[in-house]
C-alpha cells in the first residue's frame, strides 16, 4: 500500500503563513538594515534571523531591493507623518507664526530618542553616508513636500517668488539647524556638551525659529 498523500494546505492557512513569513522577514530586515545599512547586508542574514527559506525574500518582495524598499516606505510614512505635523499651521495664522509652527512641530520629532523611531535614524544615516538606488524616491516621497511648504513660507516672508535662489538659501539655513539637534552617533561622541536636554528643548525651538524669522527678514531688506 502506498502512503496517503497529506492534504494541502487550505488557502486560509496558506496565506496566513505567508504572511507570518513576510512579517518576519520584514522585522528581519528593518533591524538589519537600520544597524548596518542596505550594502552590509544579505539575504542569507536576514533569512537566518527570520527565519525563513532565502527563496521568501524573491517571493514576497522580487528580491533584496524590494525588501529594503517596503522597510524605507515604513520610515518614509513615520517621516511624513512628522512632516504632515508641522504643516497643520492654519492658514489664518501670518506666514511668522506658521513658521514658529513649523520649527515647534518639526525639531522635537527630529531630538526625539523614542527607542519606536531610533531605527529611523540609524537607517536614514546610512542612506545619506553610502545611498542606494533608492536616494531619489526617498527624498521625493519623505523630503521634498516639507521643503516645497517650507519654500512657499519663505517666499511669502521674503516676498519673493518661489524661483528666487534667496528661497532655497533660507530654507537650507532653517533645516540646517533643525538637522543638526538630530541623533547622530558621530557628534554624540565628538560633541558631548552640544547635545539638547528636555529642559533645554522648548528654548532651543524658540532660538531656532527667531533665528530663523530674524534671518529671513535681513535678507528681505538686503538686495
Amino acid at each position: 500500500m502506498t502512503p496517503a498523500r497529506r492534504a494541502p494546505a487550505a488557502p486560509t492557512v496558506r496565506r496566513a503563513r505567508d504572511l507570518a513569513t513576510r512579517d518576519r522577514l520584514l522585522r528581519a530586515a528593518t533591524r538589519q538594515f537600520a544597524e548596518h545599512g542596505f550594502r552590509h547586508v544579505t539575504v542569507r542574514d536576514i533569512c537566518r534571523e527570520a527565519p525563513a527559506n532565502v527563496a521568501a525574500v524573491n517571493y514576497h518582495f522580487t528580491g533584496k531591493l524590494g525588501l529594503y524598499r517596503e522597510v524605507v516606505r515604513a520610515a518614509i510614512d513615520a517621516i511624513r507623518e512628522a512632516g504632515d505635523l508641522s504643516m497643520t499651521a492654519s492658514g489664518d495664522l501670518s506666514a511668522a507664526d506658521r513658521l514658529r509652527h513649523y520649527v515647534r512641530t518639526y525639531l522635537p520629532r527630529l531630538v526625539s530618542r523614542d527607542s519606536r523611531v531610533a531605527w529611523i535614524h540609524d537607517l536614514m544615516q546610512h542612506e545619506m553616508s553610502d545611498p542606494t538606488p533608492l536616494a531619489p524616491w526617498i527624498a521625493e516621497q519623505g523630503i521634498m513636500p516639507r521643503i516645497h511648504y517650507l519654500s512657499a513660507l519663505v517666499a511669502e516672508l521674503l516676498g519673493c517668488k518661489l524661483g528666487d535662489r534667496r528661497v532655497k538659501w533660507c530654507v537650507a539655513s532653517i533645516q540646517a539647524q533643525c538637522l543638526f539637534y538630530a541623533p547622530h552617533r558621530f557628534r554624540a561622541a565628538a560633541f558631548r556638551n552640544w547635545s539638547v536636554s528636555p529642559a533645554e528643548l522648548t528654548a532651543v525651538v524658540d532660538h531656532v525659529a527667531e533665528f530663523s524669522l530674524a534671518g529671513i527678514e535681513r535678507v528681505g531688506r538686503g538686495r
